[in-house]
Formats: structure tokens, C-alpha cells, sequence
């Protein structure tokens, strides 16, 4: 029999992916001896069960019924009796935190009559009717998929009834009254009555759990996050202790340091006399875990002991969330936390300062992602600002955008192009597309570890929350403002900083982040432009991290520049060399005339003529960039895209061509012109006379590109330089191509080493573009000084699809449909495409076991794709000048992570 529900005290933290994190981490602090409350998880493989057949394995009612027995017995207490009954929460738990996209239903085992045996067991009838009332409310949205407004109106009806203002104001009759008038909304829109029977409670429950995994906020986060759709999620079943027990208990959520900043020091969010929805919801705005030392010192100084005990043991940043029931401390989770970028950065290396990690362990506690959030621009100098309010910095960044109120008008306007900022009362998973959609997200409720908070740290958003200043009114599409006699609108224009938690009326400008400044002018710089303690760690961690980064990785990191100024920029942020320069983007403008002859040249003399004067530009421009990238590797692509692209649109040539001869205004040209670009005119340009096949058949073309490059780097030899060109032959599918295409480049370097006295011995390789080339690589290697994959091509015709065409059509509906986990254009398709990347490695080194090779695709700067590089052996990436640091530390962690992959 398969075993499908294992005791707290059986698991341990290493079982993700069988007891998801929640349940992996709450057999971990039971194994701790830490005080969580009895219960048990039901597993991933339940819950995969259930997804594939449709039904809950038989096996599981049995094993739930041996755990929650043994869970009576250990309590003394029943499931929903009639005295003094043992009540349990259900809660989703995947192996990848999901914080607020899945289900959980607390009180489980209330009904009419065990509702009064827990008021005599507390002696508070107001608490246990409160907490009846919530369980019909949370089982009728999350298990019956009842709209939730429904009894959030009654709710609200019920207080302007009574005339008050909060929910604890209410009192035991009205709870009752209110309980009814539940009951009759579930009978109304579910069709049965509120099921009496605890156990029936527990396995509906459970179910609605397994089904929240595919819900369309789900799939978001998981397409986002890049989760696997196939994982399932764990089911937690834990006894429930109450934070709405009165004064003397309390609920709340707190973080071994600062998740925003990265600051040591006790963080934290807790409301008296509440449950922990309460917390996560955002609707009540909270107190600090100082005002729990104020009121209940005991339980604050245990909680503290076990915030360290947890770190320490997890060596991480930890979010605990955490009950007391009547001065009793119970604790309900924790996960390793989630954290801003500058957080991350801050933290790890904070860690290896207390000796708890190594700066191999911190390269992989931080990503290129977050590097890349942490290059973003912030508010500049604070002059001339129009400063609404300031409120809880609960994600850093500078955001600015119009105000959104909904999902459907964050999403319109993004995708029309705007910049949209959500504003809120307070955030719950359904406003998840909006927040996906948005710049920025900012609610007038909750604090830092509310739901808007959480969701914004993970995604790398800006977020301010708690700004009680606003009254966000998303029926009338307006926001008040304290103070202020005019709402704001749609029309409206705001900057929030999620650092400061100030939030602007109307545009804010922007300038370079302190991590941009350490990128593009070094660390001195940037600590002199930092202007806060923060800001000076924060530089001082990411460098830290980058050098270590720098001294571990294998793999070299290139750029792609075709002009000086890129690879000014890419020297600067640190590339060892240029791995694709494309001469195409120096014909282009004006110079695009002079292919234009080339290719109408009616015989050679003409050709000749035209490939003189193209010879000096293009040696101009060579000499410029070896003079930028003295004493590194410079791979000069040779002219890659189709004839067509230097001639007019045969359309619109034909009509200017038909509507001057109707004229009788012919120019003989433009009809000479139009016969060359019908010739030349291809259904499927992609596929057809371009790369290696235009170079063999346009005469004179590689020619004049390899003397440009052999002159340019005679003229840089004569003043000193040290010059270090690599000629690369594009979209090579046969050897021989190869072989024909190298004689012609090596009989021009021989003819300028003559001319010159200067020895030229460049390299000259091949990229491997088409999936002949990989499988042949064998072969093509003995032509081949070194190998380049150009995967956006490879991606192109191992798919046998053109990017321009799949990526407007149907590679959103790919994804969503599960057949590509995301764009095999932004992340290398392993499988496909890095198949045959592996085959071109292997190939080419079964010929040539030392042979250098590389990426030039944009994949170079992709960070799951580099992980991927590494482990194939390449030498080298080549990635976009702004892309370089990230390349840089993803081929550090890389090197770091490699060695345990391969275990």
C-alpha cells in the first residue's frame, strides 16, 4: 500500500518533494523539539493521485484515519465532539513556496454542536461563535467556490446593523445571527446545507486543497516562478491552537532579519486577538514584534530563542509564522524566507561574516535575476516632488505608473503599453494578474508580511504597503487622500519608492542605482555616490559576491558588440572579449547604398568598384573596435542576413515601378533595380542565400571582409596594439562549405602578411547554427579553429519554426498549454536544442580535444541557460553588453552548483 499521510514526527526538511516545504519544515521543527502543534501531512503523490484520476486514492481515507486518531489519542481530544472538541486546520504545502495562490481552511471540526463545547472548554462563547463563523465563511469560498463577497457583505451589513466598526465588536448574538444568514448563502449558491459531519468537513477540505494547485492563479505564479505544473502540493493537517483568544493571545509572522533591506534586527508583524489570516490578508494593519516585548515578554523572549535556534540550524534567513494561545507560543511554519534582491545580497554575505556560510554557499544564495532587479534606476534628488504620504516599504525599487484598480485595467493597459501601478485596499491571490501586469503595487492596508508584500519580494516588484492615508474605493475607480479635497484617478499618475515607502503625485525622476554605479565605474565610485549605510553594504556585498563569482567560474564571459561604444560598455561591466561582432550592422544607414552596388554590379569591373569602396569603412570600423578591446578576443562574424535586406521592398518597388510607367515618368534604374530584387527575392529568406551561402556566392564578399579585418589589425600592430580578431563563418552546414569558405580567408591573410611583413594567423572557426552542423560536427571541426553556437538560429531550425512568426502566434498558448515551460528563445530547450549543442561539443572534440568553444545566441545571458553551457564544457559565453554581469555571476554559481548536480 502506498503511504500517503506521514506524522509530523516522521519527515524531516530533506522530504520537499514528497511532504512539500511546509510539511518538510514542520517535521524539521518537531524533529527540533520546537513547539508545533500535533498533526500530519498528506503527500505530493496524494495529490498527483487524485489530479490524474479524479478521485482520492482509496488508500487515504484509511491512513488519514490512523493519523488523526493517533493525534486524539496524543491530545486526549476528538475531531468535532461535543466537549471540549479538537479542531484542525487544512493547509496547501508545495515544494516550492507559493505564497497565497493555494487553499487552507482553519477550524475544521466546528459545527452546531461542538461550537458550544468549545465556549464551555475556552469560557469565551464570543470566541467560539467568531470562530465558527469564519470556517462556514472560509469552506463556502475555498471548498464550495462560493463568491467571497457574499458573506464579506453580510459581514459588513451585519456591523453598520449593529453600529460598529470592527469584526471583534460584534457580539455572541449577532454572530449567531450572522452564522444563520451564512449558512442560508451556502444553501442558496452550493445547493446543500453546511456539512455537520467533522470528518466530512476534513475530506472535503482536503480535496479543495488538491484542486487549488490548478486554479488560474496558480498556473500564473507557477509560470512565472518557472515551477513544474507536475508537482503537486502536500495537504498539512494541524491541530489548531487560537490567536483570538482574547488579550492574552495573538497571531503574527516574523523574519529572522529585515526581508526588504537585508538588516540584522527583529522584524515582524502581530496582531492581538486574531488568527493568521488576519496577518497575511493585510486587513487589519498590524503591530511590530516590539509591541509584543511591551505586552507579553515571556512569549516574545521564547519566540526570539526560537528565531535563532532556526537560523542557525537552516544557516538562512527564516519567515516564521507564529501563534500564541492564552500566553502559550506555538509555531505554525517556517520556510527559508522569501527576500528582496538587496536583501539577498546583503544577507549572504552577512552570514559569511558570522561564519555560518562559506562565499562559495553565498554565490548561491543570490541570482542573476536579482542582480539584474538590483541594475534598475531609483528616485533621484527629492526636489520638486509632490509627496501624497509615506507608508510601510515592503519591496524595494522606484515604480511609476498610472493607478490601476483592478486586474482587468492593469492588464489592458500594460499590454497597450502603459505603465501601471495597482492600487488596493489590500491584496489577496486573485490580483495576481494585475500584480504580474504592474510596475508597482501599493495597498492602504497590511504590512510587511502581507499578502501584497510577500507576492511583490518574490517577484522582484516594487510595493508599499499600509498607507492608512489612502481610502481606495475600487467600486468608484478612486482614490482619497488624507488632506487632499481631490480623489485620484485612472488619469492619475504616481511614483511609489519601495525602499522609503514614500509614494508621489506625478512623474519622479529617475538615475543610475548605487549597483549600477559599482558596475559601470567600480566600487570607490559607487560607495562615494551611496548615500545611506544601507547602500554602501549593499555595494560592498554585490562586489564581494561578483569577485568570488569572478575567481570560481570556468567559463568566460564575452559580449556581443557591434559598435565601440558597446563594447566600451561591455569592458566596463566586465567582458573578457567580444564573442560576436555582426559586420551586417555596419552596412546598414547610409552605407547600405554601397551594397546596393555591389550586388547590381553588371560585371566586375563595377563589383570591384563597389567592393573598393566599401573596403576602407569597414576597415575604419574594425580599427576602432580592436583599438576598444586591445589584448582581448574580438569574433568578427562575417555578413550573415539575406541579400534582400539590403534591397528596396519588392511591393512597394513594384507600385512606385507600375504607377511611374502609367505616368510615362520611368526611371530606367528603379526597373533595372526591380528585375535584381525579384531575382533575388526569397519565399523563405531565413532558409535561403545568406550566412556562408551568400559569402561563397557573392564574389569577392569574403574578401573584402577578412583584408577590412587583416588590414585593420596591421594598422593597430603598427601603433603598439595588440590586436586579437577571430574571423567566424556563419550558418556552416557542410565541411566543405567550411573548407572553401577558410582557403579564400587564409589566401587574403596571406596576401596582407605579405604586403604588411605583419604575421596574421587568426583563428578562423564556424558557428553551429543548423542541425547538420551539430550532428557533422566531427567532421567540420577538422576546418574549424573553434566553435560558436548561435542558438537563437539553432532554436529556430531544430524547431522548424521562424522566431518572428511563433513568438506574435502561438508560443504564449505553448506555455500556457504546458508545452513549453517558457520560450525556448529566452531559456535553452535542454532536450531539443541543447542536444544538439552537446552533440556539436562532443563531435568537435572527438577531432580536436582542445578546441575552444562558445554561445553567441542571447542565451548567453540567460541564467538557467548558462548553468547549462557549464556543465556541456564550453569555454565561453556571449551575452548583450548590459547582460554581462549577470553572465558573470551565473557562471560563478554555476561552477559552485555544477559539482552537486553531477552527483
Amino acid at each position: 500500500m502506498p503511504k500517503y499521510v506521514y506524522r509530523f514526527s516522521e519527515g524531516d526538511k530533506d522530504q520537499k518533494d514528497l511532504l512539500g516545504g511546509k510539511g518538510a519544515n514542520l517535521a524539521e521543527m518537531t524533529r527540533l523539539g520546537l513547539p508545533v502543534p500535533p498533526g500530519f501531512t498528506i503527500t505530493t503523490d496524494a495529490c498527483r493521485a487524485y489530479l490524474r484520476d479524479g478521485v482520492v486514492p482509496d488508500e487515504l481515507a484509511v491512513q488519514v484515519t490512523t493519523a488523526l486518531r493517533q493525534v486524539e489519542e496524543e491530545l486526549g481530544r476528538r475531531l468535532g465532539a461535543a466537549e471540549d472538541p479538537l479542531l484542525v486546520s487544512v493547509r496547501s504545502g508545495a515544494k516550492f513556496s507559493m505564497p497565497g495562490m493555494m487553499e487552507t481552511v482553519l477550524n475544521i471540526g466546528l459545527n452546531d454542536v461542538s461550537v458550544q463545547g468549545l465556549a464551555a472548554a475556552s469560557d469565551d462563547e464570543r470566541f467560539a461563535w467568531d470562530s465558527y463563523r469564519r470556517l462556514i465563511q472560509m469552506f463556502g469560498k475555498t471548498v464550495l467556490d462560493i463568491d467571497g463577497d457574499l458573506f464579506s457583505d453580510a459581514l459588513d451589513a451585519k456591523k453598520t446593523q449593529r453600529a460598529v466598526n470592527l469584526d471583534y465588536e460584534l457580539d455572541v448574538d449577532a454572530l449567531k445571527e450572522l452564522i444563520e444568514e451564512y449558512k442560508a448563502i451556502v444553501a442558496e449558491h452550493a445547493g446543500i446545507d453546511f456539512p455537520q459531519d467533522p470528518r466530512a468537513q476534513l475530506d472535503m477540505a482536503t480535496e479543495a486543497v488538491f484542486r487549488s494547485w490548478n486554479t488560474e492563479r496558480a498556473h500564473i505564479y507557477r509560470r512565472r516562478e518557472k515551477i513544474p505544473h507536475d508537482l503537486g502540493t502536500a495537504v498539512n493537517v494541524c491541530t489548531m491552537v487560537f490567536g483570538n483568544m482574547g488579550e492574552t493571545s495573538g497571531t503574527g509572522v516574523c523574519f529572522t532579519r529585515d526581508p526588504s533591506t537585508g538588516r540584522g534586527g527583529v522584524y515582524g508583524d502581530y496582531l492581538v486577538n486574531a488568527q493568521g489570516e488576519d496577518v497575511v490578508a493585510g486587513i487589519r494593519n498590524t503591530l511590530s514584534l516590539a509591541d509584543l516585548e511591551r505586552l507579553d515578554r515571556a512569549s516574545y523572549d521564547e519566540l526570539r530563542a526560537a528565531m535563532r535556534r532556526l537560523e542557525t540550524h537552516y544557516r538562512d534567513l527564516c519567515d516564521i509564522e507564529f501563534t500564541i494561545e492564552r500566553g502559550k507560543l506555538w509555531l505554525l511554519q517556517t520556510r527559508v524566507g522569501k527576500r528582496t534582491a538587496a536583501a539577498a545580497f546583503r544577507v549572504a554575505t552577512q552570514l559569511v561574516d558570522e561564519k555560518l556560510i562559506t562565499m562559495d554557499e553565498a554565490l548561491t544564495r543570490v541570482t542573476g535575476d536579482q542582480l539584474n532587479q538590483l541594475m534598475f534606476p531609483q528616485f533621484g534628488d527629492d526636489s520638486g516632488r509632490d509627496l501624497i504620504t509615506r507608508a510601510m516599504p515592503a519591496s524595494p525599487g522606484a515604480a511609476v505608473g498610472h493607478i490601476a484598480f483592478d486586474n482587468a485595467e492593469a492588464v489592458a493597459r500594460a499590454e497597450a503599453g502603459e505603465s501601471v501601478i495597482l492600487v488596493r485596499r489590500e491584496t489577496n491571490p486573485d490580483d495576481l494578474p494585475g500584480m504580474v501586469a504592474a510596475v508597482g503595487v501599493l495597498t492602504a492596508r497590511g504590512g510587511k508580511t502581507s499578502h501584497a508584500a510577500v507576492v511583490a519580494r518574490g517577484m522582484g516588484k516594487t510595493c508599499v504597503c499600509g498607507a492608512e492615508a489612502l481610502e481606495v474605493d475600487a467600486v468608484s475607480r478612486t482614490v482619497r487622500v488624507a488632506g487632499r479635497e481631490t480623489p485620484l484617478t485612472s488619469d492619475d499618475v504616481i511614483a511609489i519608492d519601495g525602499t522609503t515607502g514614500e509614494v508621489f503625485l506625478g512623474e519622479v525622476a529617475v538615475v543610475d542605482s548605487p549597483v549600477m554605479t559599482y558596475l559601470r565605474r567600480g566600487l570607490e565610485a559607487a560607495l562615494d555616490a551611496a548615500g545611506d549605510v544601507d547602500s554602501r553594504e549593499l555595494v560592498t556585498s554585490v562586489d564581494r559576491i561578483m569577485r568570488q563569482a569572478d575567481k570560481v567560474r570556468r567559463l568566460r564571459v564575452r559580449a556581443n558588440a557591434d559598435t565601440p561604444d558597446d563594447a566600451r560598455h561591455a569592458i566596463h561591466r566586465g567582458a573578457e572579449g567580444v564573442g560576436l561582432c555582426r559586420t551586417e550592422h555596419m552596412f546598414l544607414g547610409e552605407r547600405k547604398q554601397y551594397v546596393q552596388n555591389l550586388i547590381l554590379a553588371a560585371d566586375d569591373g563595377e563589383r570591384e568598384a563597389a567592393l573598393a569602396a566599401l573596403l576602407p569603412l569597414q576597415k575604419g570600423d574594425f580599427v576602432q573596435m580592436l583599438q576598444t578591446m586591445d589584448g582581448k578576443p574580438m569574433t568578427v562574424r562575417l555578413i550573415d542576413p539575406p541579400l534582400h535586406e539590403f534591397l528596396p521592398d519588392l511591393t512597394e518597388l513594384s507600385v512606385k515601378v507600375a504607377v511611374a510607367r502609367e505616368q510615362g515618368t520611368l526611371d530606367p534604374a528603379d526597373e533595372a533595380l526591380l528585375a535584381v530584387v525579384r531575382r533575388n527575392h526569397e519565399a523563405n529568406p531565413m532558409l535561403g542565400l545568406r550566412g556562408v551561402r551568400l559569402l561563397l556566392t557573392l564574389p569577392g564578399l569574403i574578401e573584402l571582409q577578412v583584408r577590412a579585418i587583416a588590414e585593420a589589425a596591421v594598422e593597430r600592430l603598427k601603433a603598439g596594439g595588440d590586436p586579437r580578431p577571430e574571423v567566424m563563418i556563419p550558418l556552416i552546414g557542410s565541411v566543405r562549405e567550411l573548407q572553401l569558405a577558410r582557403e579564400r580567408a587564409e589566401a587574403v591573410l596571406a596576401q596582407v602578411s605579405a604586403e604588411s611583413g605583419y604575421k596574421l594567423d587568426f583563428p578562423i572557426g564556424c558557428m553551429i547554427e543548423l542541425p547538420r552542423a551539430a550532428v557533422t560536427a566531427a567532421h567540420v571541426a577538422e576546418e574549424a579553429d573553434f566553435f560558436s553556437f548561435g542558438t537563437n538560429d539553432l532554436t529556430q531550425t531544430t524547431w522548424g519554426f521562424s522566431r518572428d512568426d511563433v513568438e506574435s502566434s502561438f508560443v504564449g498558448r505553448y506555455i500556457q498549454a504546458g508545452i513549453f515551460g517558457t520560450s525556448p528563445f529566452e531559456s535553452i530547450d535542454v532536450d531539443g536544442v541543447g542536444g544538439m549543442v552537446e552533440l556539436g561539443v562532443d563531435g568537435g572534440r572527438s577531432t580536436k580535444p582542445g578546441m575552444k568553444m562558445g554561445v553567441c545566441g542571447e542565451h548567453g545571458g540567460d541564467p538557467e541557460s548558462i548553468a547549462f553551457f557549464h556543465r556541456v564544457g564550453l569555454d565561453y559565453v556571449s551575452c548583450s553588453p548590459y547582460r554581462v554581469p549577470v553572465a558573470r555571476l551565473e557562471a560563478g554559481r554555476a561552477a559552485v552548483l555544477a559539482p552537486a548536480e553531477a552527483e
